[in-house]
């Protein structure tokens, strides 16, 4: 694989990561909900559905990557290589239990995303880095809905990332516009958010708040690095 190919797939990973959740909205609901979050600022977006419908959960990602690609956001699949190859999603997102970097890339190709879930794992987050990963997540941060019983990270590990590796930085886990900057201080390149989005009454303006954190307001200065 080309140094340029690596390149072009983490180019742009920075700024808001909007995770979908099926319990937040109504099937039909859910790729107008993810355009608001895409037109208020998000650069990622994960589908992420662990329901047993597989025809839905097709249905969903065919019509997330084709929003995606029209109004120039990227979409990742959660867990799933096997839907993301079958849809033609950007990339896939792996947690422990799920298939190594290295399958996921000789099923996805060079071009594809292959995000790796650490934790609150320092040596989880070195091997995927070796492994090819093109970027890490780190988390939960802060008491989380979606998994109140993750392990807790400290934000030490964001800076350490930032100084030793890379590739982009995720920071998932109870991330809101009013904690969020700490972590992008910290050395998060991506903000990981699930219900401070999609549970939103309006989901462009929760987005767009995100997008403010990434950006100073003393002369619209970019914070952290650019990929």
């Amino acid at each position: 694989m080309s140094p340029s190919l690596g390149h072009n797939r983490i180019a742009g990973l920075h700024g808001l990561y909007a995770i979908t959740d099926a319990g937040l909205q109504k099937p039909g609901q859910l790729v107008a909900r993810v355009r608001q979050a895409i037109e208020g600022g998000a650069v990622l977006v994960q589908y992420r559905d662990k329901s047993k419908d597989t025809a839905l959960r097709e249905q969903q990602a065919r019509a997330l990557v084709e929003l995606c690609n029209t109004h120039g956001a990227r979409l990742i699949i959660n867990d799933d290589v096997t839907l993301a190859a079958a849809v033609g999603a950007h990339g896939v997102h792996l947690g422990r239990d799920d298939t190594t970097i290295t399958a996921a890339r000789a099923t996805l190709g060079d071009t594809a995303i292959v995000g790796i879930s650490c934790y609150n794992q320092w040596s989880r987050a070195q091997q995927a880095a070796g492994a090819g990963a093109d970027y890490i997540a780190f988390g939960r941060f802060f008491s989380s809905r979606t998994k109140p019983g993750a392990v807790e990270a400290d934000p030490a590990l964001l800076q350490q990332a930032r100084r030793e590796l890379d590739i982009p930085v995720a920071a998932i886990g109870g991330i809101t516009a009013d904690n969020g900057g700490a972590l992008i201080d910290a050395g998060a390149d991506l903000l990981a958010v699930v219900h401070d989005v999609f549970a939103a009454d309006d989901i462009c303006a929760a987005a767009r708040r995100y997008q403010t954190l990434f950006t100073r307001k003393a002369g619209h200065e970019q914070v952290g690095r650019t990929f």
